[in-house]
């Protein structure tokens, strides 16, 4: 008997098997997270989206603060990032082979840094630095150096490597005559990498788009240091906030009845908003892969 009229119908169903236990964490997760916030829903309602309180000795509690934050970080990041992490792939792409091996192996090596060694450098380092800004420009900033605009840059540089790594991989699969082409009709290397480059590679640019988002929304450690952990919704750069992440690791140890129900609910949020923006990804590439010549 030959091994194929076996092995087939075995690797089938252990790639169908594989692949439904992923979903089933996720419908797990979901209900784990729901069943253990149960009783701040009950409590607070849909009001517990917009209410600013957070107040342990009350049992009162919003996630406002910490969702604006949260938004607030993981945009600014991605703004500061994206464009770096773009050019940085394209340097990396056309440098000489000798440039490009230690670039993009110092890429790689950003990448495997941890998450507190950022928070620590970011706290002894960074902040220090932007509180002596604030003081040269003549800002008056009550919180010093750590706040919005410090956690956003913290973050951007964390998930900069991510996305320039992806983004260079993505750019290297792009077969050499389409950008021949691009030149030889007069095209410069910007409209090249804008209307060829991009085009070709948008479902793995925003593949690692996504990757640096999925690390920006849940990174825990270094906004810690750096945000301030102030239960306050930011009205400015210079304010100090903090996000879901953190508001998670700094309240969960100690946190009991309502106000562990309630970070149960700041988790299934957080999970929410990942998911959806996954959601929202796929349905673009969908509505516009025609436009790109996609069946």
């Amino acid at each position: 008997m030959r091994a194929s009229a076996w092995s087939d119908p075995v690797f089938r169903w252990l790639c169908l098997t594989c692949a439904a236990l992923c979903g089933l964490l996720m419908v797990a997760f979901f209900v784990q997270l729901a069943f253990a916030s149960g009783d701040a829903w009950a409590r607070f309602g849909l009001g517990f989206f917009v209410s600013s309180e957070w107040d342990p000795v009350r049992n009162l509690y919003g996630a406002f603060p910490a969702i604006a934050g949260t938004v607030a970080t993981t945009v600014i990041a991605l703004v500061i990032a994206l464009p770096l992490a773009f050019v940085s792939a394209l340097f990396i792409v056309d440098a000489p082979p000798w440039l490009s091996r230690v670039l993009g192996q110092a890429v790689d090596l950003l990448a495997a840094i941890p998450s507190i060694i950022y928070g620590m450098w970011g706290l002894f380092v960074l902040v220090p630095l932007m509180d002596r800004l604030w003081v040269s420009l003549g800002v008056d900033n009550e919180y010093g150096g750590i706040g919005l605009l410090t956690a956003s840059l913290i973050l951007a540089l964390m998930i900069l490597p991510y996305i320039c790594a992806v983004m260079r991989d993505v750019l290297r699969m792009t077969p050499p005559m389409l950008r021949e082409s691009a030149f030889g009709v007069g095209c410069t290397r910007w409209e090249t990498a804008r209307d060829i480059l991009m085009r070709y590679g948008i479902r793995g640019l925003l593949g690692g788009i996504f990757i640096g988002l999925g690390r920006a929304l849940g990174e825990t450690m270094a906004v810690l240091f750096v945000a301030g952990n102030i239960m306050k919704a930011p009205t400015g750069l210079l304010d100090g906030c903090t996000t879901i992440a953190a508001t998670l690791a700094n309240n969960f140890a100690e946190a009991e009845g309502v106000q562990r129900s309630a970070l149960f609910a700041l988790g299934l949020i957080l999970l929410v908003m990942a998911f959806a923006i996954q959601v929202l990804a796929q349905y673009y590439l969908r509505m516009t892969s025609a436009k790109r010549g996609e069946k």
